[in-house]
């Protein structure tokens, strides 16, 4: 009882935007935890990194996953010490803290599907969405990002470059222990599973960038101001090959806009030159809000 009062006093002292934080990360973990030993153990696939490394050895030494993570983990954290941030390291112990505590504390959850393809797709589903919580609130769940951020910083190497090398080695160790198969069906899962993470951090809110380079950015530029409300940029810029200066229209439309913004375009000059892209997250008027996270 005395033990419950404290630890309630104790969360009323610290911050509201710590506490979101850490629960955040918390939840993330927890749903990667399921993810894991509802998906992946339960269908011998293999991960990537330093969970990878833990789940390999389970198959092969009926390890407890959880606590191996934890104990792989611990020299990495040292190691981060001076590499990274305090507040980003304890965000990364809490992160690795709750997976090896969910992996032990799951382990009873039912076994969705035996089916290993389903499992490496699903798995991914639900261990991005839960990986895509946790970079959300600004955690991570330690392993070989930390020892990316020191490679980085004694080598030529880019971090996700290093990442990558890292998750690659992994990949070759389950397919020469286990099979190629295990391998494939683990990439399948790590893909799937990025892709839900860019979609977490970035939401569902794809948007449209839009270059053009026309003889009449004035006339188009209204339009786009007036029929669609979205803002115009002007950017100076002169064509290599003629030499002459040219406005060229940079804005941004959601996908609804998108066909109206090409009939505009084409509406007041056939031939300009349109220039498409994807944009994952837009903020600022007439899109989203910044929230912090």
């Amino acid at each position: 009882m005395r033990f419950k009062k404290f630890l309630v006093k104790l969360i009323r002292k610290v911050p509201w935007h710590i506490l979101k934080q850490s629960l955040g990360i918390i939840f993330g973990a927890i749903i990667v935890a399921i993810s894991i030993n509802t998906f992946i153990l339960a269908n011998r696939i293999a991960d990537g990194g330093v969970t990878g490394i833990a789940i390999i050895l389970h198959y092969i030494f009926d390890w407890e996953t959880g606590l191996v993570v934890f104990i792989l983990n611990i020299p990495l954290f040292f190691l981060g010490y001076k590499t990274m941030g305090k507040r980003l390291l304890f965000f990364s112990i809490l992160g690795v803290a709750t997976l090896s505590v969910a992996l032990k504390y799951t382990a009873g959850i039912p076994v969705i599907t035996r089916d290993t393809f389903l499992a490496a797709v699903f798995g991914g589903l639900v261990t991005g969405i839960g990986m895509g919580l946790i970079f959300r609130f600004h955690g991570s769940l330690g392993g070989t990002d930390i020892l990316a951020i020191f490679l980085n910083r004694k080598t030529s190497w880019s971090v996700g470059q290093i990442i990558l090398g890292l998750d690659t080695l992994v990949f070759i160790g389950a397919a020469i222990l286990f099979s190629p198969e295990t391998a494939m069906y683990a990439m399948i899962y790590m893909f799937i599973a990025s892709k839900l993470i860019d979609l977490v951090q970035g939401g569902l809110d794809y948007s449209k960038s839009l270059m053009v380079v026309t003889e009449k950015p004035q006339d188009i530029a209204s339009d786009i101001i007036n029929k669609l409300n979205r803002g115009v940029t002007f950017l100076n810029a002169e064509g290599a090959y003629s030499g002459t200066e040219k406005k060229v229209i940079y804005c941004i439309v959601n996908r609804a806009q998108l066909t109206s913004a090409k009939e505009i375009i084409q509406g007041h000059d056939p031939h300009a030159f349109l220039a498409i892209g994807d944009v994952s997250e837009v903020l600022g008027e007439g899109f989203g809000n910044w929230k912090g996270h």
